[in-house]
């Protein structure tokens, strides 16, 4: 069955969400806890006290990135409408921002405070989380069909918000060029395969990573991530790790389905794991693989579906 852009293109914006959704109740919960009580379906309340269909911030920034592109690549509307998130709780399911990590916090308080948004955020060793790698998706979607050092590019900026460390902008970088390839029609380990190669040669042949070893991605830059065993990959809010556990559960699916559910029941950072995993499988699957009964249950279903299609329609403008 031929998948055309749109539905890719939707399939992998409602899959992040859907994903993230499914992660909530159960975030921080270890995988010894999942393999007793494994995910199955949408759940509710657990670790936030949600109820069901519920999306974290994962799915907020992604929003607020979806938007601000709209009008175009701007990072300085995108800060703007980050900022009217953490501040005033815009594009929250129910008016509260329940979960916000500490680097994002302090990098959107920096942009606040008059810091210019591709400076705001941390660069050190330690603002390495997933909080960029978890909203990057609208962009990945936005570039997909230009060059690969434009997709890496853009990549970098719109980490840099929250994220400014070359590891942070680095996993963005390649998450985008693997959309990218997802949408062109690559099967998964022909994206995989060449996702690694043309994003460690880009890196190869600039001095962005000769000012610190790129030791951390050998595993993905390997196109063997997908043989590793479970208990080689973890599942905590390290962006690397997020980024091979993502890849791992969809090359060891065969459907969105079975991706999302592997990534929460990882257990650890659930919400992130499955946003990043889900926005893969969405893509790669269409928008039609995604179970009605799930998109049903999310939160504010219908005003996520008007901002998808418009921005759609700015990035696939009708003939």
């Amino acid at each position: 069955m031929t998948i055309s852009m749109k539905d890719r293109m939707l399939g992998g914006l409602w899959g992040a969400v859907v994903g993230d959704a499914l992660g909530v109740p159960v975030e921080f919960q270890g995988r010894e806890v999942r393999k007793n009580d494994p995910v199955a379906d949408m759940r509710g309340y657990g670790t936030y006290d949600q109820p069901p269909g519920t999306w974290s911030d994962d799915s907020s920034l992604l929003l607020c990135t979806t938007e601000s592109l709209i009008d175009g690549f701007d990072t300085a509307r995108m800060g703007e409408l980050f900022v009217r998130w953490m501040k005033d709780r815009y594009w929250t399911p129910h008016g509260v921002v329940f979960d916000i990590g500490n680097s994002t916090r302090s990098s959107i308080q920096r942009m606040m405070n008059g810091t210019a948004p591709e400076a705001a955020g941390g660069d050190s060793e330690y603002d390495n989380g997933n909080g960029s790698l978890m909203r990057i998706l609208p962009v990945a979607i936005y570039f997909g069909r230009s060059s690969p050092s434009a997709v890496i590019s853009s990549a970098h900026k719109a980490s840099a918000l929250t994220h400014r460390h070359y590891m942070a902008q680095a996993a963005c970088a390649f998450y985008c060029i693997m959309v990218k390839a997802l949408l062109e029609g690559a099967n998964l380990h022909g994206a995989y395969e060449l996702t690694a190669y043309v994003v460690q040669s880009y890196y190869d042949r600039l001095s962005f990573s000769s000012r610190q070893p790129f030791s951390h991605f050998s595993r993905l830059f390997s196109g063997n991530i997908a043989d590793l065993p479970e208990d080689e990959i973890e599942s905590g809010g390290y962006v690397v790790h997020t980024l091979e556990a993502g890849i791992w559960c969809l090359l060891n699916s065969s459907s969105y389905e079975e991706a999302v559910l592997k990534a929460v029941n990882l257990g650890g950072d659930t919400d992130t794991t499955a946003t990043v995993a889900g926005g893969l499988a969405g893509v790669h699957y269409g928008y039609d693989a995604i179970p009605e009964e799930w998109l049903r249950r999310i939160a504010r279903r219908n005003d996520i579906q008007k901002l998808f299609e418009r921005f759609i329609d700015t990035v696939l403008p009708e003939p």
